[in-house]
């Protein structure tokens, strides 16, 4: 039995209803994926409708929330990458939207965040790490890939393996952490949030109120900020293959 307090939600109520079924058990174990999946519906409904009847002189409230997002993302990857960097624009806009998104669906009653599950946020690191890797290969081609991974050796450090190989060790090893890292800080971040409300929640309304709102307030900041710090350190990995691209040119 799992003593971890938790909000109860819709998926998991219908699973314990029918524990003893296939749907109880196809339920819990894809409870998060179903939840991510709802996610990707919703802000494709919420984009159709903002973009729907573009206006270019009056545009109604969801399209110009929707544009002064857009304009948001793209001006903070503009300021960390400069002008050549707009390109991954759309995918860390998209990324932080989408994170965004799932972090505040655990804040709404009887639905549950598929970012508290270490499954969901592992993928979305690897989606990131081989983004990476394939934008590392495509600008700085494969020897100059595997260049920048050695550290560069030039004049005598060519020469000598120790340095190159002690380099491409450590690198490799700093490459493949990266997507454990990434994923373990969005998803210790948000289950212990979620952790925490469901136990104020638990002391019942007269004793657990008054500690209940104040700290939603403050895990709506701590959602907000995950999803920036995700996106932030995504453009950290982009801005190092650029200043390596730079450095090859």
């Amino acid at each position: 039995m799992n003593s971890t307090p938790e909000f109860p939600h819709i998926l998991g109520l219908i699973a314990e209803l029918n524990k003893d079924n296939g749907l109880g058990r196809f339920l819990h174990f894809w409870e998060s994926t179903i939840y991510a999946v709802f996610v990707i519906v919703f802000l494709s409904v919420v984009a159709w409708l903002a973009t729907r009847k573009r206006e270019i002189g009056s545009p109604g409230r969801l399209q110009s929330a929707a544009e002064f997002l857009v304009t948001f993302v793209d001006d903070f990857v503009y300021s960390v990458l400069g002008p050549r960097g707009r390109k991954f624009t759309p995918f860390v806009g998209t990324l932080f939207i989408y994170i965004l998104a799932m972090n505040y669906l655990g804040l709404i009653p009887f639905f549950k965040s598929p970012n508290a599950e270490w499954s969901t946020t592992m993928g979305l690191s690897l989606i990131v790490f081989f983004y990476v890797q394939y934008t590392a290969v495509k600008e700085l081609g494969f020897g100059g890939y595997f260049d920048h991974l050695m550290g560069q050796p030039r004049g005598i450090m060519a020469f000598t393996l120790i340095m190159p190989v002690f380099m491409l060790s450590i690198h490799i090893v700093s490459e493949l952490v990266r997507p454990i890292s990434l994923s373990l800080r969005l998803r210790s971040n948000i289950y212990g949030d979620d952790m925490i409300l469901a136990l104020f929640a638990s002391w019942g309304l007269k004793d657990g109120f008054m500690w209940l709102f104040p700290n939603f307030i403050l895990v709506v900041l701590t959602s907000t900020i995950q999803a920036a710090v995700f996106s932030i350190l995504t453009l950290v990995y982009f801005s190092l293959i650029m200043k390596h691209e730079e450095a090859h040119h």
